[in-house]
């Protein structure tokens, strides 16, 4: 159970670090298209697998895709996906100059930072129920002493406290990261 819980920790942790680097910040990231779902063939298939996804600047993203044909596709897709950039088509490749934040984009993307910090919270919540439980009904059927069930407990708890304290600091960090720009 305890590498478990570990895991899973580390999973809530991981995916906001992937939901944060997805955030607009007014620097140029290949996270914040290479998974924008592109209708491809009939088929909706994420841009990093139909396109070459780079950041020659730190202004700018640079997507070409394999299939030259798949370009105004892509073209429009990203126009639509409500990101707040304005691709540039160049015959071959797209290329998005990320435009720099004005404070109410700030306080936008702050706010999303905090909502984003509260999921995790709950899913880290929701990992703490899940395992108190677990650790409750072995002590019931007693596969566990009591004594156990309250070093498990206090084991849990530690873990969690750990697990809160890291998303809190990444999410301190990303919002002074978005004011500062």
């Amino acid at each position: 159970m305890n590498s478990s819980l570990q895991t899973q920790l580390q999973k809530s942790i991981d995916h906001l670090k992937k939901d944060f680097s997805a955030l607009q910040i007014g620097r140029a990231s290949v996270a914040l298209v290479e998974d924008i779902e592109i209708d491809s063939y009939g088929t909706k298939m994420p841009l990093k697998q139909v396109a070459n996804i780079a950041c020659p600047d730190p202004k700018t993203i640079k997507i070409e895709p394999w299939d030259k044909g798949l370009l105004q596709t892509i073209e429009k897709t990203i126009q639509e996906s409500n990101i707040g950039i304005n691709p540039q088509n160049m015959g071959d490749a797209l290329f998005l100059p990320i435009p720099p934040m004005t404070e109410e984009r700030r306080k936008q993307v702050a706010k999303l930072v905090h909502e984003l910090t509260e999921k995790a919270k709950i899913s880290i919540r929701s990992i703490r129920q899940d395992s108190m439980k677990f650790i409750k009904m072995q002590e019931e059927e007693n596969e566990i002493s009591k004594d156990e069930q309250k070093d498990f407990e206090t084991e849990v708890q530690e873990k969690i406290n750990d697990a809160n304290t890291q998303i809190d600091e990444i999410s301190k960090k990303k919002e002074q990261e978005i004011l500062s720009i």
